[in-house]
């Protein structure tokens, strides 16, 4: 494994020549240690991820567009990786970070080695640096814009990755659902998945959602799906003439990349003219910041954001705490919602806003992925919630 205590230091540079990939940000800093994956170099936002399974989930979440995730938890790959665990067709992430190098797979489940998974997909990847560190400085002032590089021994060159680091703007104003969207209306009738039978399909759906794909994951669909919904995905930047054209029974604004604001540019006039219709209405993540938006409230970017599988929300209606999946980079004032909006769920880390609703109205979101499986389904009601909406009206 390669030594991790070779970096960062500035003095690293004159020891490249040893190392096949490198991370390099955007003041100089310089991480050194063994690439893997595919070759190249790409720019993005370096993130933390603390979760300790379902790497290759969080991977092919459209909402990690623009960004490189570290992964905190070590044994990155021993799991290996299958078709079925995958959100998006294609990843958007930028990159991965790991602190040991990737294992041979050992799971019943796995069909391909993690590395060349990662290859294939265009997944550059660096390994042997000491993650613990690059945590803590993430942590401690924020999260940097970095470029991560993987090539042959002696061919990085970590001048030209500092200045792509300091020329990238960054992810505020940054509108990505649009790049990570459908590009055309899909119908989706796969259900979630079952140990020894595979995803399932709808054939006697009661419900007709639309779901507005921001950057929406396969899973959200697959519970929308397997709650009785006829499911149909049409692209970020739908006109509400096109949401209605199918006769919804319900909305859905999904989770996807980017700052709120930038696509609120396009997306709340369609959320406000549906609104106006009275009909339900369901946001998870990005859906959740756009709808607050359409109300009239703000966004603004968080300092670290919240990206793992064990991050505690107290729903304070019933004063249940449910263990959640959570991935955002951007968060909802709370105070910046207008009345008659109730705040119903709350981060129990740092107190921001996890959910809200709209009194009298069939309007409510949340900002944590209820779709995954940090442990319990604890957030599977809200389905059932968006159903009753639907079933009432």
């Amino acid at each position: 494994m390669t030594d991790p205590g070779a970096s960062p230091k500035d003095a690293s540079r004159e020891h490249a020549s040893r190392y096949s990939g490198a991370l390099v940000l955007a003041d100089g800093t310089v991480f050194l240690g063994t690439g893997f994956g595919a070759t190249g170099i790409s720019v993005g936002e370096i993130c933390f991820n603390t979760s300790i399974t379902g790497y290759q989930e969080i991977l092919s979440d459209p909402s990690y567009a623009g960004q490189i995730i570290t992964f905190t938890f070590p044994h990155i790959g021993n799991v290996g990786t299958n078709v079925e665990d995958v959100e998006t067709v294609t990843p958007f992430a930028r990159g991965l970070i790991v602190r040991a190098d990737i294992t041979e797979p050992s799971n019943f489940r796995s069909t391909k080695d993690f590395r060349n998974w990662a290859e294939n997909n265009g997944l550059i990847g660096l390994a042997g640096i000491d993650t613990r560190r690059l945590t803590r400085r993430i942590r401690d002032i924020g999260a940097p814009v970095g470029a991560i590089v993987h090539g042959p021994a002696g061919t990085l060159d970590l001048d030209a990755a500092q200045r792509l680091a300091a020329a990238w703007p960054g992810l505020e104003g940054m509108d990505l659902a649009i790049d990570v969207s459908a590009r055309q209306t899909a119908k989706w009738q796969q259900t979630e998945w079952q140990l020894g039978d595979g995803y399932g399909l709808q054939n006697q759906p009661k419900y007709r959602v639309v779901a507005i794909d921001y950057g929406a994951k396969h899973n959200i669909l697959r519970c929308l799906a397997s709650a009785g919904c006829d499911v149909t995905v049409v692209p970020a930047d739908a006109t509400a003439e096109d949401v209605l054209r199918h006769k919804p029974d319900g909305v859905f604004l999904s989770n996807g990349p980017g700052d709120p604001a930038a696509t609120g540019v396009y997306a709340v006039p369609v959320i406000q003219e549906l609104m106006a219709k009275n009909m339900p209405i369901f946001g998870i993540c990005l859906g959740h910041q756009l709808m607050a938006l359409a109300l009239g409230g703000k966004t603004e970017k968080m300092a670290l954001g919240h990206r793992g599988a064990n991050h505690p929300v107290k729903d304070l209606e019933t004063g249940k705490v449910e263990i959640t999946s959570q991935n955002h980079g951007f968060v909802v004032l709370p105070e910046s919602l207008p009345p008659g909006t109730e705040q119903t769920h709350v981060s129990l880390f740092d107190g921001s806003n996890e959910g809200f609703r709209v009194t009298g109205k069939p309007f409510f979101a949340v900002q944590y992925h209820p779709e995954a499986s940090p442990g319990p389904h604890d957030s599977h009601y809200l389905f059932q919630r968006f159903v009753a909406l639907m079933d009432k009206r």
